[in-house]
């Protein structure tokens, strides 16, 4: 750390964190601005899952759509796939970190909104969020 008042970046195990005077830590640094999770989850026993959604096809979109957009990489957007998120009948579903918000979709307009107001605007989509279930 340098004078005095001042903050430094420190890096563990590829992880940074901005730490203040005193060694609090003020503000976590993620390696993506948003790090998004797509269910694609199937179940064969016949309960409603992600996959029967089309949340397959619509994570392959977005991920398509981000990287033609410039959106991607490190320090910008990252879209991966998840097994079940346990929240299948209210699905398809995705969560965006760092923010926690959960959002459920049904075709590429939903997308769409959801990379141009969430992931490009930083505004949440109130239309298409599902409430957080633990608060």
């Amino acid at each position: 750390m340098g004078a005095a008042g001042r903050c430094a970046i420190i890096t563990v195990r590829g992880l940074s964190a901005e730490i203040g005077p005193g060694s609090e830590i003020k503000k976590p640094m993620p390696h993506y601005r948003h790090h998004v999770f797509l269910c694609t989850n199937r179940r064969d026993t016949g309960r409603q899952c992600c996959a029967q959604c089309g949340a397959v096809e619509l994570r392959d979109y977005m991920k398509r759509r981000c990287k033609t957009l410039g959106l991607t990489g490190p320090g910008a957007v990252r879209i991966n796939t998840a097994g079940c998120m346990d929240r299948c009948g209210e699905g398809p579903v995705m969560v965006v970190y760092p923010e926690g918000i959960w959002y459920t979709y049904i075709d590429q307009a939903d997308i769409d909104e959801i990379i141009e107001q969430h992931l490009m605007a930083g505004r949440v989509v109130q239309r298409l969020r599902l409430p957080n279930t633990v608060e």
